[in-house]
């Protein structure tokens, strides 16, 4: 059965609490109860008890349970999932189709990155993935910059075993700091064949503007030589399932900095949206997104405002006890 939580504020009228030796004893009208280890006893089953601060006054959580036993390894993970579009490229600025040509970001793209970064910067992240282009892997390396927990972002190299055995870090202290980031040309843009390096404007005036469309935005009609977006999804979304979704059930954050459609294939599958709402989906660079895995089910909560104001990361209490955290580290 789901444990209840309830909150018990020392020092109520309704109630008292005080410690006793090595034990607290809590007073509820004709309940009394006593803790002298982690856990107590009532007639409805097993209490797990523990305590937070808040705003200068100190509380007690106590979850009941009808079992005889609360194993917190069977307690459902909440853990955070980031995606971010890269930021503004150089093709980008030149109106150009860039697909999957390698292109790094311009002076405002980079801005973006680190404008998304300090968006997140009190979101826990345990690994990033970003796609094999520059500009996605741009992105995250700036975003990273802003963290609160200054962690190194460390591209991982598997492409070969001496690739691996060359990029290999020999100190424990210094893994502790590092952030691991893997690449896959599975999340890169969806390509554009025959239009990448063509201005849009350009390539409009001489295919028309209904055909170009068609292109850009229909779900399963790819451009000369190209991918469309269903084809893209297939790999994004494959990729997603195989190898992010297991971190995520394992109680690990992700962030996921990629592409306009490869992102938006993951949303459509993280969201359940139809072929015909997808291509309505527009994502605007450098802007990062949140959603909340728990469950199995994916939650979004939208963008973070900024550092700035607390509230935006209450979206669960998870997230406002790991900003709680950073506010309480020396460093900080």
């Amino acid at each position: 059965m789901a444990a209840t939580a309830s909150h018990l504020a020392i020092g109520t009228p309704q109630s008292r609490g005080y410690f006793i030796n090595s034990g607290f004893q809590l007073e509820n009208g004709n309940t009394s109860l006593r803790l002298t280890s982690n856990s107590f006893r009532v007639n409805m089953g097993i209490f797990r008890i523990g305590s937070y601060c808040s705003r200068g006054r100190r509380c007690i959580v106590a979850q009941a349970s009808n079992d005889t036993t609360i194993d917190s390894s069977n307690k459902p993970k909440e853990t955070a999932l980031i995606l971010i579009r890269h930021g503004e490229s150089l093709w980008n600025e030149k109106n150009l189709f860039t697909g999957c040509v390698d292109v790094p970001l311009t002076n405002k793209g980079v801005e973006e990155a680190i404008e998304a970064g300090k968006r997140i910067s009190n979101i826990p992240i345990d690994v990033i993935h970003t796609s094999a282009l520059i500009r996605a892997q741009m992105t995250a390396m700036l975003a990273m910059t802003q963290h609160r927990r200054k962690k190194v972002p460390i591209i991982m190299h598997n492409e070969s075993e001496q690739a691996k055995s060359w990029s290999q870090i020999f100190s424990e202290e210094t893994i502790k700091q590092c952030i691991p980031v893997v690449t896959a040309w599975q999340l890169n843009e969806r390509m554009y064949g025959e239009l990448q390096g063509l201005n849009k404007q350009e390539t409009a005036d001489r295919y028309g503007k209904e055909q170009v469309h068609e292109w850009r935005r229909s779900y399963d009609i790819p451009p000369p030589n190209g991918e469309s977006l269903e084809m893209c999804a297939q790999r994004a979304v494959a990729y997603f399932k195989e190898h992010i979704e297991p971190q995520l059930v394992s109680g690990k954050n992700v962030m996921i900095a990629a592409h306009g459609n490869s992102l938006r294939s993951i949303i459509m599958y993280l969201d359940k949206l139809t072929s015909q709402e997808v291509i309505s989906l527009e994502l605007s660079t450098g802007i990062p997104m949140l959603y909340i895995s728990k469950d199995g089910k994916f939650i979004r909560r939208g963008s973070p405002a900024g550092p700035t104001e607390a509230g935006v990361y209450a979206y669960t209490k998870r997230l406002a006890k790991y900003r709680q955290k950073l506010d309480d580290m020396s460093y900080i």
